[in-house]
């Protein structure tokens, strides 16, 4: 299986067009050693010729140009991806799905939550009809159920419930329900490798942590270091955990729930602009270097053999 990271940045990319923080500030004037990322997306391939988009973001069209992989050469028309997965209905993981408008039918797999919300309060599901048209499968979350991707034979999925938030926009948003956030785990039928992909998750409880210890790979909310880090940067007055993500640091933070982890190759994505682990040069890099967690970039690929 090969992964292929086309976005690794949260909402807004890095760096976000209104920001002046110190990162986005640093990254444009060149004062810090760090990496411009567009919004967080992924494809997923068992013979690196179809694909498995998960997640549209808004930067689809930039990412697509960027990765040769995914590239059209076989017919005039030509989309390299089988299907699309949308792990909730968040703005920056759906709005891409609007700039693929041109081609065939778009075949998107999601819960019936995430459904509904594209559907009625954010109608891009409604929109995509009258251009392209939308083929949409369901996404099962009882335990033991997964799914397939047509035309995509080696590769398994089993969606996972999991601590999160709804978008504003969803009538759920104070009142969540199990389906308005999932994590996959992606299984190499031929190999039997399997990864573990959250780029939105509120908590790790026992049954997301035995998950995750027995994939080969896990990407995993790296939004932001500190749970009152916008606060602190004078750019948002809302927590991590106000918007449905666990904080890296801190003693029950991701990078302690990570620690625990053996097995799997572990590494960061959807990492908001303002986390300091975007400057390579900082203590927090180094922090998450050292504890042998990789921070995701655009372009990064994963081979699990």
């Amino acid at each position: 299986m090969k992964i292929l990271v086309l976005g690794s940045a949260a909402g807004g990319g890095f760096p976000q067009w209104n920001c002046n923080c110190r990162n986005c500030r640093g990254v444009r004037d060149g004062s810090i050693r760090a990496r411009p990322r567009t919004q967080s997306s992924i494809a997923v391939s068992a013979d690196s010729i179809n694909w498995v988009l998960i997640n549209a973001s808004p930067d689809i069209l930039t990412q697509i140009r960027s990765l040769p992989q995914l590239h059209p050469r076989r017919r005039p028309r030509d989309a390299r991806f089988r299907g699309v997965i949308l792990v909730d209905s968040q703005i920056d993981h759906t709005t891409g799905l609007l700039m693929l408008r041109e081609g065939e039918p778009l075949k998107i797999y999601s819960t019936a939550n995430v459904r509904e919300d594209l559907a009625t309060a954010n109608p891009i599901l409604r929109v995509l009809e009258s251009y392209c048209g939308v083929e949409w499968r369901p996404v099962p979350i009882e335990p033991g159920r997964g799914f397939d991707i047509e035309d995509v034979d080696d590769l398994h999925f089993t969606a996972l419930p999991v601590a999160g938030k709804a978008p504003p926009y969803s009538p759920h948003r104070e009142s969540p329900e199990p389906g308005d956030n999932i994590a996959l785990v992606i299984t190499d039928r031929r190999s039997g490798k399997s990864a573990f992909y959250a780029p939105g998750l509120a908590e790790v409880d026992d049954r997301i942590a035995a998950a995750m210890s027995r994939a080969d790979c896990v990407l995993v909310d790296g939004t932001f270091w500190t749970d009152d880090e916008m606060i602190r940067q004078s750019v948002g007055r809302k927590r991590a955990a106000e918007i449905g993500h666990l904080a890296q640091s801190g003693s029950d933070g991701m990078l302690a729930h990570l620690a625990r982890l053996e097995n799997p190759r572990k590494v960061l994505i959807h990492i908001n602009n303002t986390n300091p682990i975007l400057d390579e040069d900082s203590a927090e890099r180094r922090a998450v270097a050292e504890a042998g967690i990789e921070v995701a970039f655009d372009g990064m690929e994963i081979d699990l053999v």
